[in-house]
């Protein structure tokens, strides 16, 4: 795809000051676009936005709260005269909040994990279609979900109450997909398997996981995902290549849906 892809494009982007919002971030920049980037932490909105430089602006403030998308759109209409797509990357593990199997999941780990990862993208979505049928245009909407979504790896990735949003968000998207097709807007879905970033620091330093990981995303020499390797994906749901698509689950995962991934076997001992 040409760096021009997203030529004139103004985006937002919630979660989009880290990880693999903050590469998409970067991406969509080169490609010609303009893009808020939205990020709980002050810190790291600042950081986003010393790095992301003049076509771009950072806001501080939380996916969950109903408000922050609907600040993030005015931004961008206030700042670029324009809203053309969001791509929702925010969210994150609730293992700290209470998620964990089923037998040991607690009623506030299930509750914050669902507004963590499907209520905040309720939000988002729903105050990008709101803005694209005032402005009667069409307009992209991007989501992430996961490969646990549908393709559940119990030993070391037990939690069911993300598994449950990210399952969650493929139905909803396709449900907004199907319903807002005649008006023009898109939504499609992005699925990756384990990318490094700071939500995946716990099996990112667990030589174990990571073994294990080397037959389940055998690609590339079986290796944990980066975040740009998300980008070329995002760059092109968010442009007009993807005109005629919707409804769509990409999974960039590194062959992990393919495969069982075996912990490699110990060596028999000589006798």
């Amino acid at each position: 795809m040409d760096h021009g892809a997203l030529n004139g494009k103004s985006l937002v982007i919630i979660g989009g000051t880290t990880g693999i919002g903050l590469s998409a971030a970067r991406a969509f920049i080169k490609n010609g676009a303009r893009v808020i980037v939205v990020g709980r932490d002050p810190e790291n909105a600042r950081a986003a936005q010393k790095s992301l430089g003049k076509s771009s602006f950072a806001l501080a403030s939380d996916a969950t709260d109903p408000i922050t998308a609907i600040k993030a759109i005015e931004l961008a209409l206030g700042k670029f005269r324009a809203f053309h797509g969001l791509y929702h990357v925010a969210g994150g593990s609730g293992r700290s909040m209470g998620d964990g199997p089923l037998h040991e999941l607690t009623d506030n780990g299930w509750r914050a994990t669902i507004d963590l990862n499907l209520t905040s993208l309720m939000f988002s979505n729903r105050a990008a279609v709101r803005q694209f049928r005032s402005q009667r245009t069409g307009g992209a909407i991007l989501n992430m979900s996961s490969v646990l979504g549908w393709s559940p790896s119990p030993k070391y990735f037990g939690t069911h109450a993300y598994a449950a949003t990210k399952a969650a968000v493929i139905g909803f998207s396709k449900s907004i997909a199907a319903y807002y097709a005649p008006q023009n807007i898109r939504c499609n879905v992005i699925a990756p398997a384990l990318v490094e970033t700071p939500m995946s620091r716990r099996a990112a330093a667990d030589r174990e996981i990571l073994s294990f990981i080397k037959s389940k995303q055998p690609l590339d020499d079986g290796r944990i995902g980066q975040p740009g390797d998300l980008d070329a994906a995002a760059v092109y749901f968010m442009s007009d290549a993807s005109n005629f698509a919707t409804g769509q689950v990409l999974a960039v995962d590194g062959g992990w849906c393919l495969s069982e991934g075996q912990l490699p076997k110990s060596k028999p001992r000589k006798s």
